[in-house]
Order: structure tokens, then C-alpha cells, then sequence
């Protein structure tokens, strides 16, 4: 084996947050791997602290360790730098709250099942730059529109730049395009297996933000940054496969090209609707983005090539056809998000369950559907909570945790005193 072309190895992994933890190793001591404080678990936005069983805060703040196969090493996006996603254990055991441990032990149960577990992710993204007053307003783009290309809606080539450094490191980018809003853009990656679809995911965002970050932007997930234009989805895609490799959603003697196991799928994934909104939907800003007339699965739906319902069925069949599911808010846990949506849909092949009628209307002016999103994330958390069957298929240690740290978030926003609240008021009383 000839010399790597990198010195150091950046090693990263998700935490309860989604966001990239890690540090920079020098090769020689790479297979070590990395150690991180365990209690970081009970970090929040904010950097406050709330204890938690997982985040061991109030037993000697001990250490995690991060390990990682060097065969997975892939080419990084700085000079010199390899970068490796990791698996994160305590005292040589699983972490329960690692969220990537979640989706691994979720594609086992599909494959306990005799399926293999394809997930393909799209991600939007807002990009903003820094106003006068050094506010992060919308990136001026004056000749954007929906689905445009070149420099009527990227200017100064950073798209371009996310896109060949993307493919340099091995990220395989389908598409990138202009989304309705301005400056919003679609990034989408081609489908694999779910643990390497999802860890290119998660390593894509890093990547891109980061890239944004050398040109002085900000590239953001967030689901609803302004509250005048749409919110960023992620969209899951989810197909299973059998030994021999064949989609198994797909039925060519079925009316409409869908098997009984992908009706079965899309019907756990609407029964469990409400209890998948906290994990998919995990921060306050998140339910700006939900409601009525959003194209953003909000409704416990269905329909063929609907972007009004939640689970859309693709319009291909045979090797082509999934589902896709529309909820997720784009700051959610990629592989939280992933996880939950192939949970609730093994849920419903186990039990077998029956699928509604798919929805008729358009879901912008009314819908078939009647049941929707809690509307806050206090209400989602609750739900979450009272969904057991859903609870234990994801990881009842993770749904925990979940609960305390979004808790602890909710109690901060109920407390802060908003611009609003004072130009509303003030004068008045």
C-alpha cells in the first residue's frame, strides 16, 4: 500500500444535535482513535449543561472514545487531511444515545427481516451573507429563480466549488439546483445502503458549510431562517431490497406498481405520524415551518407524486421507486431522522397494517387527511413520549435523552422575551 495523501485524519461523528464532533489526528496515532468528554451529551445549543443518565455529567465527566476502521478513511476537503466518520463506546459497549448507532441497529432489524435498508437524502439549504448592521440577511442573487442554473443564482461559483470538492471527497452529489425561494438551493445524493448513504449526508454538510464559510457566507439547514419564504426540508428516501438485489417496494403485477410491503411501509410511517414530529421536527423553529398549504408533511398523508402529502411514492418503478418522506425539518439529526422513518416503517410490515386511501386533494387549499403535527415541540415531545411502540424501535435510551435536552430548549425560548413581544406591547403598557 503506497503512502495516503494526507498527513492528519479529522475524525468526526454525530452527536445528540447533529452536530459534527471530532478531532484532528496525526496519522501515526490514528488508529487510536479519539477521546471525547461523555458529557457533552448534556450540551445544548447554548453550552448550558442539563444532566442526563447518557451525558454521565454528575459521575467524573468521563470520557467517550471514538473509533473508526482506517479502511474507511476517505480523502478529506482541507490540504493533507483525511476524514472518517466514527462509532462512539463507552467502556468498550455501544453509546445508547448515539444516533448513528440508532441507524445502524435499525438497518439490522430490516435486515433481520431478510431486507436491506437504501436510504437517499435530500437536503435545501438557505445561503445568507452579512448585512450592514453584520445581521446574516439573504445572499444577493438578483437573476434567481426556481430551478435556475449558472450565475443568475450562484454568482460567484460556490455551488460549483461544493460540487467538485464534494466528488473530489468521495460525496456523491445527484443534483444541486435553485429552489422556489431565493436564495435557497436543493442538494441531493445519490441513494446507498443507509449508514453510507447517510454518513456521505452528514459529512456533505459540513463540508458545504464549510465552503460557504471560505467565501464569507453562511449556508444554512435551519428550517425556517426567514420567516417571509419558505422552510428547508430533509427529505428521507427510503427502498429495501432483497438478497438478490431486486426493489422490493416494487410489485409490476400491482394496479399501481406498489407491493403489499410498501403499502404496509407507508402505513407505519403515517401511524406513526404525531410520534415521529419530535424527533424529525427537533427544534422550536421547526414548527414555523409546519402547517397547512406547506408542502412540508404536515399532514399524516400519502399520494402518488403528491408534494402535498408526507409519504410521496415516486412517480418510477421497478429499480427507481421509493418513498419519500417529507417531514423532516432541515436541522434534524440525519441520522435520527433516517433512523425513525425506516423504524415506523417496519412497524407497519410487522404489523401488517392497512393503508388509507391515498390522499385526493391538493393539500394547499384543504386535504383528505385529518391528522396533523403537534403544533410546538413542547407538544411534540409529549407525543413522542406516549408513542411506546415507536419509542423502543428507536432506542428508548436515545428517546430519553432526547426528551430532557429538547425539554431544557423549550423551558429557555418560553422564558426569553422576544422584539416582538416589546414592539407589540411596549408602547401600550
Amino acid at each position: 500500500m503506497g503512502k495516503p495523501d494526507y498527513d492528519r485524519i479529522r475524525v468526526l461523528w454525530p452527536d445528540h444535535l447533529g452536530l459534527a464532533r471530532g478531532k484532528y489526528l496525526p496519522i501515526r496515532y490514528a488508529e487510536r482513535g479519539a477521546f471525547h468528554c461523555m458529557a457533552l451529551f448534556a450540551l445544548g445549543y447554548d453550552r448550558e449543561m442539563t444532566p442526563t443518565p447518557a451525558s454521565k455529567m454528575l459521575e467524573g465527566l468521563p470520557d467517550l472514545h471514538a473509533t473508526f476502521d482506517m479502511d474507511d478513511v476517505r480523502a478529506g476537503w482541507e490540504p493533507n487531511t483525511g476524514v472518517a466518520v466514527a462509532d462512539i463506546s463507552f467502556q468498550g459497549e455501544p453509546v445508547d444515545v448515539s444516533s448513528r448507532h440508532a441507524l445502524r441497529r435499525a438497518a439490522a432489524d430490516w435486515d433481520a427481516l431478510g431486507y436491506t435498508a437504501k436510504i437517499g437524502i435530500e437536503l435545501e439549504a438557505y445561503i445568507l451573507q452579512r448585512g450592514d448592521d453584520g445581521s446574516w440577511v439573504p445572499w444577493e442573487t438578483p437573476g434567481g429563480y426556481v430551478y435556475g442554473t449558472g450565475t443568475a443564482v450562484d454568482p460567484i461559483g460556490l455551488l460549483d466549488e461544493i460540487m467538485t470538492e464534494a466528488e473530489d471527497a468521495g460525496l456523491p452529489l445527484e443534483s444541486i439546483n435553485s429552489e422556489y425561494d431565493i436564495p435557497q438551493f436543493e442538494l441531493t445524493l445519490h441513494y446507498d445502503d443507509a449508514l453510507k448513504a447517510v454518513d456521505d449526508a452528514f459529512l456533505f454538510k459540513v463540508l458545504a458549510r464549510e465552503i460557504a464559510h471560505r467565501h464569507g457566507l453562511l449556508l444554512t439547514f435551519l428550517g425556517k431562517p426567514l420567516g417571509d419564504r419558505g422552510g428547508s426540508g430533509l427529505h428521507v428516501n427510503v427502498s429495501v431490497s432483497d438478497a438478490d438485489g431486486n426493489n422490493v417496494l416494487n410489485d409490476e403485477t400491482a394496479e399501481d406498481g406498489l407491493s403489499e410491503l410498501a403499502r404496509q411501509m407507508t402505513a407505519g410511517m403515517l401511524e406513526h405520524h404525531r410520534g415521529m414530529t419530535g424527533l424529525l421536527a427537533p427544534t422550536v423553529n421547526a414548527y414555523k415551518r409546519l402547517g397547512p398549504g406547506t408542502l412540508t408533511g404536515y399532514w399524516a398523508n400519502w399520494g402518488y407524486d403528491h408534494r402535498g402529502v408526507t409519504v410521496r411514492v415516486s412517480p418510477e418503478r421497478g429499480s427507481a421507486l421509493r418513498l419519500e418522506h417529507r417531514m423532516a425539518d432541515g436541522s434534524a439529526n440525519i441520522y435520527t431522522a433516517a433512523a425513525t422513518v425506516l423504524q415506523a416503517a417496519r412497524l407497519g410490515v410487522e404489523k401488517q397494517l392497512e393503508l388509507q386511501p391515498a390522499e385526493t386533494q391538493d393539500c394547499l387549499l384543504g386535504a383528505d387527511a385529518t391528522v396533523t403535527c403537534p403544533p410546538t415541540l413542547r407538544d411534540a415531545l409529549d407525543v413522542l413520549e406516549a408513542d411506546t411502540e415507536l419509542v423502543e424501535a428507536v432506542g428508548p435510551e436515545l428517546i430519553e435523552h432526547h426528551v430532557i435536552i429538547k425539554r431544557a430548549e423549550w423551558d429557555r425560548f418560553s422564558g426569553f422575551v422576544t422584539d416582538w413581544e416589546l414592539a407589540e406591547y411596549l408602547p401600550f403598557h
